[in-house]
């Protein structure tokens, strides 16, 4: 066979290049032996070395490094406007990976409302070796007043799970800015970007030290591979981030890295089609007589709407929606039991619709006081929107309002 001639194959991650130019071709170079297009998916574990501790060629042992993985990583990094990115085994462990990286002793701040899994994590894990969570209610109106002398870490959702709240991630970055020039204290902010993906929002660009997903949900796209992400554009988190992740052996495996990768192809296409949908279902409910609210970005009565506006792409709403219905816990639990394309499951981010009931399934753990004064009611639906046809999903939409009422 001859060799293939890659003299004019240009890697595709440079500024100029549009969102969609990058997400196909970003982390994606022709194979060189053989001319694929679509990377293989290399499933070694160990590769060969010429000579002790040197190798034939730029991998070792596949838990520090793969060929798909760092593929999906430049993908990643690309699309987010970052240096630096680490795929890892899950969206949690990409949370995980952060609070290890904390000192012992630290403190860190949080809004109340952020994912079961987050609230969980920093409560039950992170305090067993040392750190300190404090939950507020807003973090711009908040944070200054609950900074402490020990406070390492801020943690930001927007829009948050499962109210969508949006917080303007530059006004915090400015209050940790403000508070590092008088105390000398650097705090970092990481923001979890999973609900929006890196298509409707970059919170780095926004002041953001560090950005985390969940792989599982847009990214990857497809409800097919359970995964995480963190990028930054900090080499000495990043070495840092690297070296814990090394440590722990917290990797995603080369055949998930290779299926969010083609995931993450599509991404635009479907961030599109999601949240236009999602705008056109919001309004629809904000006037139904069997719902009682509706939170989303893209509504014009958003309490923070002027920050999507800043914050979002084409001030894009996101595929999320959550509204709380008439009837209590059992007309949320009937509407999400009566619905036919929207899949009544965890999770979210997915080509398919999907509905849930956070106060008894992804928040359950959540004390109902806490998790009340944070918004999430036992009638609060949540729902997730996918490539389908609008019209059809408001349809089913629709039937499943009549049947909650009706019970």
């Amino acid at each position: 066979m001859l060799p293939i001639d890659t003299s004019q194959m240009t890697i595709i991650s440079e500024s100029q290049y549009s969102f969609g130019t990058k997400a196909v071709h970003a982390g994606a170079p022709i194979d060189p032996s053989t001319g694929a297009v679509i990377e293989p998916i290399s499933l070694s574990t160990t590769f060969g070395q010429s000579q002790p501790s040197k190798p034939l060629g730029i991998y070792e042992y596949a838990r520090s490094a793969n060929p798909n993985r760092d593929n999906f990583e430049t993908a990643v990094a690309a699309l987010e406007q970052a240096r630096y990115a680490i795929a890892l085994s899950s969206g949690c462990a990409s949370t995980a990976l952060v609070i290890q990286s904390l000192p012992i002793n630290s403190h860190i701040i949080s809004s109340g409302d952020v994912y079961g899994g987050t609230y969980r994590y920093f409560t039950k894990v992170a305090n067993t070796h040392g750190v300190e969570a404090t939950f507020v209610g807003d973090l711009v109106s908040d944070l200054a007043g609950a900074l402490r002398e020990n406070t390492k870490l801020v943690w930001l959702e927007t829009p948050s799970n499962p109210t969508l709240q949006v917080t303007d991630i530059a006004k915090v970055a400015q209050i940790l800015k403000d508070h590092e020039v008088a105390t000398g204290n650097k705090v970092l902010l990481a923001v979890d970007n999973t609900f929006l993906s890196p298509y409707v929002s970059n919170p780095l660009t926004h002041g953001a030290d560090v950005v985390v997903h969940s792989v599982t949900k847009y990214i990857n796209g497809h409800s097919d591979v359970v995964m995480g992400v963190l990028v930054t554009n900090n080499s000495d988190l990043h070495e840092q981030f690297r070296f814990l992740q090394n440590a722990i052996g917290s990797i995603p495996s080369a055949f998930d890295s290779w299926l969010a990768h083609r995931g993450l192809k599509t991404l635009h296409l479907r961030l599109r089609q999601s949240s236009s949908s999602a705008q056109n279902i919001a309004e629809y409910l904000s006037h139904h007589p069997s719902v009682l609210m509706v939170n989303y970005p893209g509504l014009k009565g958003h309490r923070n709407h002027d920050v999507v506006l800043r914050q979002h792409r084409d001030g894009l709403g996101g595929g999320m929606i959550s509204f709380r219905v008439v009837g209590g816990s059992k007309g949320a639990s009937v509407f999400a039991s009566s619905t036919k394309l929207f899949t009544l499951a965890e999770s979210l981010g997915g080509i398919e619709s999907l509905t849930e009931v956070p106060a008894i399934m992804t928040h359950g753990r959540i004390p109902k006081e806490e998790r009340e004064a944070n918004g999430v009611y036992d009638d609060l639906v949540r729902l997730s929107v996918g490539i389908e046809d609008v019209d059809d999903l408001i349809q089913d939409i629709e039937q499943a309002l009549q049947k909650a009422e009706s019970a």
